[in-house]
């Protein structure tokens, strides 16, 4: 009989894949060249991740990778969000500009 003793099995990790997705989407929305769906990917897979990592005991990392496409989608949303109501509000301003103005106001009486 021999000696040996078999060793305890490496508990081997991975990245999650929704994690990667989730940064590189959030990355490719925050320098527009995905401007419309980077950040709406970003979101959601990240949160995909989170839960996954969440559920997975240790076993599944990249937990910063899905709170930084997370943070970028969210930052990108904002934003999006903001310019659409400047750009809707500016343009129902010029669209009522006319409307405004007395009608008499091109005649000048001195």
């Amino acid at each position: 009989m021999s000696d040996f003793t078999p060793q305890p099995p490496v508990k081997t990790t991975k990245t999650s894949i929704m994690a990667i997705i989730s940064l590189v989407t959030g990355i490719l929305g925050f320098i527009q060249v995905l401007p419309a769906i980077g950040p709406l990917a970003a979101v959601i897979t990240g949160h995909i991740a989170k839960n996954e990592i969440k559920k997975s005991n240790g076993m599944v990392t990249g937990n910063g990778m899905a709170t930084t496409g997370l943070i970028l989608g969210y930052i990108m949303v904002a934003v999006g969000l903001c310019v659409t109501c400047i750009f809707v509000l500016t343009f129902a301003g010029l669209i009522t500009l006319p409307f405004a103005l007395p009608w008499d106001s091109y005649t000048y009486s001195y």
